[in-house]
Parts: C-alpha cells; structure tokens; sequence
C-alpha cells in the first residue's frame, strides 16, 4: 500500500510539473504571438516612417534655405554688383512725378535715367546665357535683346500714333550702333592693345554690310517715289510698296539667321593674327564663368523686359513735353538721345569684348544690332503698324535716308580690311559727333505737324 501510495504522489507531482511545463509553454507561445515578425515589421516600418516624415521636414526647411540663398546670391550678383544699378531708382521716381505733376521734361528725363541701368543689365543677363549657348546664337541674343529696349519704345509709340518718332528712334539706333558703338570699341580696343592692329572676320563684315546696303535700298525707293512726285496712285503706292519692301526685307533677314546658324557655325571664331579663324585659340574663355544659372538669365531677361515696357510707356507720352520744355527738336531727342539710352547694352558688351581682344563678338554685337533693326526692326514694326491700322512707311524723309546711306558707306569702307585700331575708332566717334550736330539744327517739319495733330 505504501508502494502505491508513493507511486500515486509521485505521478501526481510529475503532472504538475507537466502542467506548469505546459502553462510556461503557453506563455511562451503567447509571448511568441505577441514579438512576431508581423510586429516586428510594423515597429520597424513606424519607425521608418517618423524618420521620413523628419527627414522630409529637414529637407523641406533645407530647401528653402536653398531657394532664399539662391534668390539673394542672385539678386546680389545681378542688382547690386554694379554702381551704374543706383539709377534703377529713377524708375519708380518717374513713375510718382507723372502721377503728381504735369512736368515731361522731367518724367522724360527720369525715364531715360531709369531705363539706362535697365539696358545695361539687359546686356549682362544676354551675356550670361551666352555661356549656354555658343558664341553664334549668343551674338544673336546679344543683338536681339541688345534692342529690346527700341522695339519697345517703338511699339508704344507706333500704339500712340507716333509714327515719326518710330522712324528717327529706330533710324538713331542703326546710326548710333554703327559709328558710337564700333567707335568706341575700335578706340577703347586699340588703346588696350596699342602695339597691334586688331583683326576681325572680314566675311562677316561684307555679309552685314551687304544687308545694310539692302535696308538702305529698301528706304531710299519710297523716299524716291515721294519726292519725284512718280506714284500711280497718289497717297497709296508708297504705303503699298513699303509694305511689299517689309516683307522682302523680313524674309532676307530669315535667310540670314538660317544661313548664320546652319551653315556658318563657326561665324563668330576667334581670329588670329593671321586672319584664319582659329577655334583652340580660346584658353581665356576657360578662364571664364557664368555668374549665374542660365535660367536665372531667363527669369532676369523677363524681369528688365517688362520694367522696361512700363518705363517706355511714361517715356513715350513725355517726349513732346520734353521737346517744347527743353526747346530741343523731337527729330534730335528721337535720333540722338533715345538710342544712346536704348544702346546702352551694346555700348557695354562691346567695349568689354573689344577690351578683351574679342572683336569679333563685339563686331556682332555693334554692326548685328544695326543690321537686325535696319532689316526686322523698321520692317516689323511696319507690320504691326500695318495691323494696328497706322500707316507707317519706309519713307524716312530725304535728310534721314541720305544721312543712313552716307553711314553705311563710310562703315563699310572702315571695315573692309578686316582690321581695326584706335584711330579708325576716333574717326567713327567724331562721324557721330557731325551727325548728332546736324540732327541739333535740323528742324523736322513731319514730326512736327504729328505733334500737333492731337491737339486740334
């Protein structure tokens, strides 16, 4: 009996150890359920979570710390970097004194001192994005928005009626460009280097002189025909024919832009002293770098761009004040003073390239600009004058052709060498000089009947 007890007790016992075996098993098990893979991926993807919700947060303060040290760096780079940026301030003045005043003397005044820096940083933004895009299409972008400020003027003026002050603004342009502008390159480029004679493409100047040529044909036949009392019909055929001489004068231009980009690529290589254009002779060009990004240019050539059409507005209705305040002919201010304010940027990229022995660019930029505005600039704007209603024409009056014509003749002759120095840039400067004093004297009786056509 006691065996049995005993062997009782001990089976008992065994089965309680085996139920608290089981009982540590089951909690195990829940312990088991409970840490599982499953869990383990959900505490791991929460944490993976909060850190990308963290890291977001960080790169999204990071990038706007980015995007304002961008903007700063930018406007630092391009606004305050030149001394010349103080004038911009003249623009809003402008602005408050034609609101508060009647004075146009000097709402003009202050436009054209407004618009000055305007230009020049017009210039500097198309030179950076020459960085981006070679040196043929960065002539181009050059000359293109080198007269971005005259297109201007002359789409509100030709809006207001002015169709006298279009012709002499854009007149002046292609006057200034040609003798001012290369002038002071020639001159400034010579005095730099005193000891050689500056070479540059010759074929690109007989192409461009050849284009002027044609602007100067294309204006010379219905001043022709005006003064020659020759028309078929009285008051139409020169309007006709002008119009008929645009669109000619505008497909040349086409050609020539694909001609320039297509087949003469290398259009704007660097010379030697040789005269072969030489593509490696460019170690200084690695020197340089772009300030900044090519589209902050963009943005930069949008922003002066539309101060500029807000500023020519003001300047535009104030020039006949200014003409009667100052007792200055419109002739003068509309040939001589607008386009020197308008080709400021130019005058700028020209001088720096010729400084830096690159007349070939600065060749593009001072002849291109005035062969852009002779053959797309006057026949543009006698389309849209066209479409606008207004009947502009390529009569620019018997002084003004033959005072062009006499221009393109005498360049022509100055660029025919392919070479360049300081003398030949004074002779172009004291050209201008005679040109500026004859316009001083000479009355223009057009513009003057146009001014007072709105009064009556």
């Amino acid at each position: 009996m006691k065996m049995d007890y005993k062997l009782q007790v001990g089976v008992q016992s065994h089965l309680e150890q085996m139920g608290s075996l089981d009982d540590r098993s089951m909690h195990d098990l829940d312990d088991e359920c409970l840490y599982s893979p499953e869990m383990d991926a959900q505490k791991t993807q929460s944490a993976d979570s909060h850190e990308r919700v963290s890291l977001s947060g960080s790169l999204a303060v990071g990038g706007s710390k980015m995007i304002r040290n961008c903007v700063y760096k930018s406007i630092k780079t391009v606004v305050f970097s030149n001394k010349l940026n103080l004038l911009m301030a003249f623009g809003p003045l402008a602005i408050l004194v034609h609101k508060m005043t009647a004075h146009n003397g000097w709402v003009f005044f202050l436009s054209l001192l407004g618009i000055t820096p305007l230009a020049e940083r017009l210039g500097y933004a198309t030179e950076q994005l020459a960085f981006f895009t070679g040196p043929t299409v960065g002539g181009l972008l050059n000359a293109t928005f080198g007269n971005a400020t005259e297109l201007i003027i002359s789409i509100y003026a030709l809006k207001s009626g002015m169709i006298r002050v279009v012709q002499l603004s854009l007149l002046g342009s292609i006057l200034s460009n040609m003798l001012l502008v290369l002038g002071c390159a020639f001159f400034c480029g010579g005095l730099v280097y005193p000891g050689k004679e500056q070479v540059f493409s010759k074929a690109t100047a007989v192409v461009n002189s050849g284009l002027l040529l044609m602007a100067v044909m294309g204006l010379l036949f219905p001043a022709v025909l005006h003064y020659t009392h020759t028309e078929r019909h009285a008051g139409k055929s020169e309007l006709a024919l002008s119009r008929f001489s645009s669109c000619v004068m505008l497909l040349a231009y086409a050609s020539y832009l694909v001609f320039q980009l297509k087949c003469q690529k290398d259009l704007y290589a660097p010379i030697d002293e040789e005269g072969s254009q030489n593509g490696e002779n460019s170690d200084d060009d690695d020197d340089e770098a772009p300030e900044i990004s090519k589209w902050e240019s963009v943005i930069w050539l949008a922003i002066m761009t539309a101060w500029i059409s807000i500023l020519s507005d003001y300047l535009v209705d104030a020039i006949e004040g200014a003409s009667e305040a100052w007792n200055v002919s419109i002739a003068f201010i509309s040939v001589i003073l607008l386009p020197i304010i308008g080709n400021a940027a130019e005058h700028a990229s020209a001088i720096m390239f010729a400084m830096k022995d690159k007349l070939d660019i600065s060749l593009g930029v001072a002849i291109g600009s005035s062969t852009q505005i002779s053959m797309f600039g006057i026949p543009f704007c006698v389309v849209i004058g066209w479409m606008m209603g207004q009947e502009m024409d390529l009569n620019f009056q018997l002084f003004e052709t033959a005072t062009l014509f006499i221009t393109v003749i005498v360049v022509a002759f100055f660029l025919q060498e392919g070479t360049s120095n300081y003398f030949k840039g004074l002779m172009l400067i004291l050209c201008y000089l005679i040109v500026a004093a004859s316009f001083f004297v000479h009355e223009d009786r057009s513009s003057t009947d146009e001014s007072k056509q709105p009064q009556t």
